[in-house]
């Protein structure tokens, strides 16, 4: 069946315009604002309970305790490094590249799931639990959700991926792709944000 073309769209193409965003792409908008809007409040809260301590970490962990950072910072780069085969996937099935599509899609899902697989490593390796004190429980609530919705983001990537190979995304409809696009590039943004604040502050 094809898809119905409305006047708007074809005036901006002949105008060398981009066709008018849908009602999709706002409804992710606005998805990701109210996801942003939940991370900046755990956040908030976190530094709220900081300064109110006086001593960060407050006890039992002591203010002379520090986070590891090596794994940290090597999921960060991972993390950080996904969002280029995510962005050439888009950028391929724009111009009609399934090959390049599935290639990116799997690559980024492989790359996200090697950062959970990161963070799990440091679960179970840290000296410290989320019933350790108010520091425990805020870290383990930040990098908890933020895990849990790169784990959305994997599946959603994979629900992608399998599509892709079923030869579900064409050039003019691919808007799963983009939408994925969208929120990986959100969930990298938000890690770089409780990265700076969790192990850098």
């Amino acid at each position: 069946m094809s898809a119905v073309i409305s006047p708007t769209e074809i005036q901006a193409h002949e105008e060398g315009e981009a066709p008018a965003k849908g009602f999709g792409w706002y409804g992710m908008v606005f998805f990701l604002a109210s996801e942003a809007v939940f991370f900046a409040n755990l956040i908030a809260s976190y530094l709220y309970l900081r300064v109110r301590a006086g001593q960060w970490p407050p006890p039992p962990l002591g203010a002379n305790f520090q986070l590891e950072r090596t794994i940290p910072i090597i999921n960060t780069l991972i993390l950080l490094s996904s969002s280029f085969p995510m962005h050439w996937a888009a950028r391929a099935i724009s111009r009609g590249d399934k090959r390049k599509l599935t290639i990116g899609l799997l690559t980024t899902a492989i790359l996200g799931a090697i950062f959970l697989s990161g963070q799990a490593w440091e679960y179970t390796h840290s000296s410290f639990g989320p019933s350790t004190g108010i520091f425990g429980s805020t870290f383990f609530t930040l990098t908890g959700f933020h895990g849990a919705h790169v784990t959305g983001g994997v599946l959603f990537l994979l629900v992608c991926f399998f599509r892709s190979t079923r030869g579900h995304f064409t050039k003019d409809h691919h808007f799963a792709v983009n939408a994925v696009e969208m929120y990986w590039h959100f969930v990298d943004v938000v890690w770089v944000v409780l990265f700076t604040v969790l192990y850098l502050l």
